[in-house]
């Protein structure tokens, strides 16, 4: 019989490359990762995994078996699901990973009422970027994600996760305040040639205001680079730069900015994704409903 957790192990390797990265996902050492793989290969019968260079590579036996531990993972989660929907309360426990803005805008909320509506329900957070989210749901680290997608940029799609709108969320250039060297900025074109902010090489963000700059005719000056949208507003607040900010980074405290309408008045899309198997489970369906209750499902203009 083959051992289910380290057909998971095995799995994980499909997702993530790397035994050293398994090994940390799992919070495990590499060595025991490679022991237990090793273990798994005696079971199979069957060679599951080759040496190329500092990495391995799974073989098509090995291919064979990840396909498998996937629908057995799937299976035991849902019947877990259907167990736990039978029980007058909702309880256990719900990872949730959230992008910083919607962090920050909906998280204290929604705890307060899952407390006192499902007091028996235990709900962890933690601040993550979209696609390394959505990953980690994919590999069973986090249960319920709360994503975004940039006009054109969508997030990654993975076939074992479901995706449920949530809201949109209006995008303005932040200006310094009036009574700055910055008056002359009334367009976004007016922004060529000033400081910019914005999130480290690769994030979404920055990638799709990059390619907004480029559209309306230059280069963005890029000196700061952070991914805590806090200090982007703090640049801002100080006369040191311009920034691209959503509208949810107004809910708890409108910034001391000067805000300047963007072409086209772009949205992103602001969404919740889980995996398939537990999308029923009463801890998820809890979650959403509770999301859906506090969020309009378009942001009225906060600015």
């Amino acid at each position: 019989m083959l051992d289910v957790r380290r057909l998971r192990l095995l799995r994980e390797l499909s997702i993530h490359g790397t035994l050293a990265e398994v090994a940390e996902v799992l919070h495990q050492s590499p060595s025991s990762v490679s022991q237990q793989l090793a273990l798994l290969e005696r079971e199979a019968g069957v060679e599951l995994l080759r040496k190329s260079g500092r990495r391995v590579e799974l073989t098509p036996a090995a291919e064979l078996l990840v396909d498998h531990a996937g629908q057995i993972l799937t299976l035991l989660e849902q019947a877990e699901a259907a167990v736990a929907a039978l029980a007058d309360e909702v309880s256990g426990t719900v990872q949730i990973a959230a992008f910083q803005s919607a962090a920050l805008a909906f998280m204290p909320q929604l705890l307060t009422r899952l407390a006192t509506e499902h007091p028996r329900l235990r709900v962890t957070m933690s601040q993550r970027l979209p696609e390394e989210a959505l990953l980690e749901a994919r590999s069973n680290e986090v249960d319920l994600v709360i994503a975004q997608q940039y006009p054109h940029h969508p997030a990654p799609l993975h076939a074992e996760l479901d995706r449920a709108p949530l809201t949109t969320d209006r995008l303005r250039l932040a200006v310094p305040p009036h009574g700055s060297r910055w008056e002359a900025i009334d367009t976004l074109a007016d922004a060529a040639g000033v400081p910019w902010v914005m999130e480290p090489r690769g994030a979404a963000s920055r990638q799709w205001t990059e390619h907004l700059c480029r559209e309306a005719g230059f280069e963005p000056d890029v000196r700061f680079e952070t991914d805590d949208l806090e200090a982007h507003i703090a640049l801002v607040e100080t006369g040191n730069a311009v920034v691209v900010l959503p509208d949810l980074m107004s809910v708890r405290r409108p910034p001391a900015v000067r805000w300047v309408d963007l072409p086209g008045d772009p949205r992103r899309e602001v969404f919740t994704s889980t995996r398939a198997a537990i999308a029923g489970a009463p801890p998820i369906v809890a979650c959403r409903q509770a999301l859906a209750e506090i969020v309009p499902a378009e942001l009225p203009s906060l600015l």
